[in-house]
């Protein structure tokens, strides 16, 4: 019998009327021979409500007291999600990520998984129930909870998947697919019926936030076909899926915007071996992620400023780490900049075709975008531009590779 993982995130859980549509669908994947495993979010905003909680009572809360605080919230869907489907006459059981053994390491609020045991799941499955396991959440191999940062319902769903070699991992969410950009921000945006893991990977690690991107690197690993569809409809959604022939000829899939970062610089760096070394050791010390990172070298290349992204979550701490080093090194200042974007075109098509920068470039010319940095990979061509120019940006870029006409396609 084919095992299929449906995840169901916050809007398609935010009230008893969503939480029994969803319980219909996963009965009706039973009664059609599949063993289901569903993946739940918290409800609606609650997880924004708690956070907002926390910080009236704590400014700066403990990451540990946060996870302990946040899980409470997937722990509330889970167990309406089993009454609704006893409700509807079928048999139903709970999990949180610690009761189905998912164990991570111990990086609170960003925590990442290390191990899944399978066997729990499995046994309920024969006993013909649907199993609901909580999303965002495990546990550390000394019983700490943690979560797994904001999105990560997606990389419990996947992971989860692969660990019992599910079929197929159904992410259920309020809109009917992938699209070549945000269609809240571009009307013109259509719908990709199909798309690699690379190109998925980037959009979700930069911006897009239909998937959350360690989810795309489980889905990568174990080769596990992920269907991206609506909680609302049956339309078929659209499939993430390994490379194959003739995808290359779409040069550039998508084109994604990243709002909430920060830029943080450190200005009169010694330009010699090891300085880097030092500096992004102490940032990694406290799980600070970071995107871009940026070197200008002057002086006669004595001296260096180094700079680097991170998101909006990190930065006060990223700025404390930095104002700190600044003091130990003796360098000049630290300059921060709260009021950046980073636009970018993805697509596997960028292998084997050229012009793609240059016509990006110029297309943000045209339209009076000024571009502060650049960063390319094998697929993706990126832009931090000002905050102020970035919905433009996005609009520009979109009309530009024409993908309104031919992103699904």
């Amino acid at each position: 019998m084919s095992i299929i993982v449906q995840k169901f995130g916050g809007t398609s859980v935010a009230n008893a009327e969503k939480i029994a549509r969803a319980a219909r669908r996963a009965i009706k994947a039973k009664l059609d021979g599949h063993q289901v495993v569903m993946v739940v979010s918290a409800m609606g905003h609650t997880t924004d409500e708690l956070v907002a909680l926390a910080r009236q009572v704590n400014p700066n809360p403990p990451r540990r007291e946060m996870d302990m605080l946040l899980t409470t919230g997937e722990q509330v869907s889970i167990a309406l999600m089993a009454m609704a489907i006893e409700a509807a006459g079928h048999q139903a059981i709970s999990f949180t990520g610690g009761q189905v053994g998912l164990i991570t390491d111990s990086a609170h609020t960003k925590a990442r998984i290390r191990t899944i045991d399978a066997d729990r799941i499995h046994k309920e499955l024969k006993a013909g129930k649907i199993v609901i396991v909580a999303g965002f959440q495990g546990i550390t191999s000394d019983g700490a909870i943690t979560t797994l940062g904001r999105g990560g319902s997606d990389t419990t769903a996947v992971a989860l998947a692969a660990a019992i070699k599910a079929d197929a991992c159904e992410i259920y969410t309020d809109v009917d697919g992938v699209y070549t950009t945000d269609p809240r921000l571009v009307p013109q945006a259509s719908k990709i019926d199909q798309i690699t893991y690379d190109e998925m990977l980037e959009l979700a690690s930069l911006g897009a936030g239909v998937m959350h991107s360690r989810s795309i690197e489980f889905g990568k690993k174990y080769n596990v076909p992920i269907h991206v569809r609506s909680s609302l409809t049956d339309i078929e959604g659209t499939m993430i899926v390994a490379e194959t022939a003739g995808m290359e000829e779409i040069v550039v899939r998508g084109v994604t915007l990243k709002k909430e970062i920060a830029r943080i610089v450190l200005v009169g760096v010694p330009n010699k071996p090891g300085v880097a070394a030092q500096i992004f050791a102490r940032i990694a010390e406290h799980n600070i992620v970071v995107d871009d990172i940026i070197q200008n070298v002057f002086d006669k290349g004595q001296e260096a400023n180094i700079g680097f992204t991170t998101s909006l979550v990190d930065f006060r701490e990223a700025q404390m780490v930095c104002e700190a080093l600044a003091k130990e090194m003796k360098l000049r200042a630290v300059e921060t900049d709260q009021n950046i974007a980073k636009v970018s075109i993805v697509g596997i098509g960028m292998k084997t075709h050229t012009g793609v920068a240059s016509k990006m470039f110029n297309a943000l010319a045209k339209a009076k975008v000024n571009i502060q940095n650049i960063s390319t990979s094998e697929i993706v061509v990126s832009c931090l531009i000002d905050a102020k120019d970035a919905e433009k940006a996005l609009q520009v870029l979109h009309a530009a590779f024409e993908l309104d006409k031919r992103g699904g396609k």
